[in-house]
């Protein structure tokens, strides 16, 4: 036990003593900045970055200032604490925009963003402003080494809108039945569509929207019918257009013939 409380008192005393104990106690910016830039060198990005928040308002317009607001932007990067560092890089390339740092520190500030985005199933304000940081780096910076990873980002972000707007205009499809209303499924599926022209989802989109059409069409006040019959089956028709052999053709062939055969009754 006396071998424990002898080793742990060392412990103490030898941390107590330690640089970055003796820097973040004294009143000497000079030694805080020494002491900060030592430890990010050493990769111990937590510790200099006490020092760096401590220093940061001091260094405003100073010759060193530059370097110093950029190893605590990293370092804030480097921890994972992407709030900080987005706000933090936005403030570097701001504040210094003839920097010999100023790509990287931009996209590092985009990708700060990058990093915040959340699952498509939550609030996806963090993505849209990570593919505004993304498109401006981009513009900014065309022919930039990072232009590749840039571009996966800003893809790995589409492709995550993409599917929160499918799945949300599937949602309306699926809630349809329940409120009795499908309009709010066939415009999501309309819009995204537009939205996303390319998306490998088009031929699923096509499919709810004239699954929608349907099931709006036959439950319709006889008022109403036959004019979402004909939008139904006008919506069929783009979905085969699209894909002849669809893997909905069966289901699709089979509400065509009952459209059909309601559209039989008007002509008589």
């Amino acid at each position: 036990m006396a071998r424990f409380f002898y080793i742990l008192l060392i412990a103490i005393v030898f941390t107590s003593c330690s640089p970055f104990q003796k820097a973040l106690k004294s009143d000497d910016i000079k030694l805080k900045y020494e002491t900060a830039e030592m430890l990010y060198d050493k990769g111990k990005y937590s510790k200099a970055i006490r020092l760096f928040e401590q220093i940061a308002p001091s260094y405003n317009g100073k010759a060193q200032a530059e370097k110093m607001f950029y190893m605590y932007s990293q370092s804030l990067y480097k921890t994972k604490q992407y709030y900080t560092a987005g706000y933090q890089f936005e403030k570097f390339t701001a504040g210094y925009p003839r920097s010999e740092k100023l790509e990287e520190a931009s996209f590092l500030g985009a990708k700060s963003y990058y990093h915040l985005s959340p699952r498509y199933s939550l609030d996806q304000t963090d993505t849209y402003k990570a593919l505004d940081k993304l498109q401006a780096f981009i513009n900014n910076f065309p022919n930039s080494q990072l232009m590749p990873e840039a571009n996966q980002l800003v893809k790995e972000l589409r492709e995550k809108l993409e599917k929160k707007a499918y799945e949300i205009a599937k949602q309306y499809h699926l809630t349809g039945a329940y409120f009795g209303d499908y309009n709010a499924a066939i415009k999501a599926f309309d819009n995204f569509i537009i939205d996303f022209p390319g998306t490998p989802l088009k031929e699923d989109a096509l499919y709810y929207k004239f699954d929608s059409s349907y099931q709006l069409a036959i439950n319709s006040v006889p008022s109403k019918m036959q004019q979402r019959l004909l939008d139904a089956k006008s919506n069929y028709a783009a979905l085969v257009k699209f894909r002849p052999e669809t893997k909905y053709k069966k289901e699709a062939d089979e509400s065509l013939a009952k459209i059909e055969a309601e559209l039989q009754k008007f002509s008589k």
